[in-house]
């Protein structure tokens, strides 16, 4: 019932020990009282936090870091809802958030796509039925386009200085409508995107071909909650799921040299389904090369029970979280 949003200081980085362990222990810094559950969240600069809430709500959070106290800052009530605004009841879940300062996209349970801006009290833009099910969830494709997935499998570019309020394309799981969850591009190459879904797929896109994906690979036994290319290395990837597994896919070269444990230690060898693409340059979630693809999948969390919900990662550091009313911190993910 009570919900909060927290900072938290990960102990000094600057300040590894010899054998790479890290002096300082995780501490609050400060926390604020949020309304309904925090369903999505991500940093608009370095003070700034940008949260969707189960009620509809989105609100930006500053963290005052000379005193270390987080306020609202600014909140958009009911940017989601059900019937209209007005009703007291009416909200819908905000289930997606993402940033590039000033601007801030949010999609809903109700469809809606809205764009706002920092410094705007109204929304800038707003996408009423942008689609028929829940959006589960959105992220930047360039800096005018976005791209969200929805709950009956489909993954839809959005180009957001178009006035007409129709996707530019539409892109579909084939067969069974799998709702997806999550979705992220990567880093460099923007036409490659991942996908998760409530199969525990993952799917890898090239958007520049086709209307379905690139391959399917098979990861967790229950739903995956969140995807992440490793934004500065998009050779890895990080996949979480309810079954309460953390995967990193590593798809770099010099993998094919590794010695490949099938099933032991929580490793285990997958190939990827291919596709021809003349390119001089082909990324290896693309590549058309069975022989040369072995991709390594590490399960990071060996003992696995309750759902890992959320997870972010940067240069050695992944951050996630769980049921267990836990979050852990790995800084160490290239040992």
């Amino acid at each position: 019932q009570d919900n909060r949003i927290s900072i938290w200081s990960a102990g000094d980085f600057g300040n590894a020990g010899l054998n790479g362990e890290y002096h300082g222990e995780p501490h609050l810094l400060c926390d604020i009282q949020h309304n309904g559950d925090v369903m999505d969240m991500q940093f608009l600069d370095q003070e700034r936090i940008v949260a969707a809430s189960s009620t509809g709500t989105v609100t930006i959070f500053r963290h005052h870091q000379n005193n270390q106290t987080l306020s609202a800052s600014h909140r958009w009530e009911k940017a989601h809802y059900h019937v209209d605004q007005d009703t007291s009841c009416g909200g819908a879940a905000c289930t997606g958030v993402v940033c590039n300062n000033p601007e801030i996209v949010t999609v809903g349970e109700d469809g809606r796509i809205n764009l706002f801006r920092a410094d705007q009290k109204d929304a800038v833009r707003t996408i009423d039925n942008a689609d028929s099910s829940t959006l589960h969830a959105v992220t930047f494709l360039r800096t005018t386009e976005i791209l969200t997935v929805n709950s009956i499998g489909q993954l839809k570019i959005w180009d957001l200085r178009q006035q007409r309020n129709e996707p530019s394309q539409i892109f579909s799981l084939a067969g069974d409508r799998v709702p997806l969850h999550c979705v992220d591009r990567h880093p460099n190459q923007q036409h490659i995107v991942a996908t998760g879904g409530q199969d525990g797929m993952l799917s890898i896109w090239d958007i520049r071909q086709g209307t379905m994906p690139v391959s399917l690979l098979n990861a967790h036994e229950a739903e995956m909650w969140e995807v992440h290319f490793h934004p500065s290395d998009p050779d890895h990837l990080f996949t979480c799921s309810e079954d309460g597994s953390l995967w990193h896919w590593d798809t770099s070269t010099n993998v094919s040299e590794k010695p490949s444990f099938l099933h032991q230690g929580g490793r285990s060898t997958a190939y990827l389904s291919h596709s021809t693409i003349n390119q001089s340059v082909v990324s290896a979630w693309l590549s058309n090369d069975p022989t040369k693809d072995r991709m390594e999948i590490t399960n990071l969390i060996p003992n696995q029970t309750l759902s890992v919900n959320s997870l972010d990662v940067l240069g050695p550091c992944l951050v996630y979280g769980t049921d267990a009313e836990a979050i852990y911190v790995n800084r160490q993910l290239f040992a």
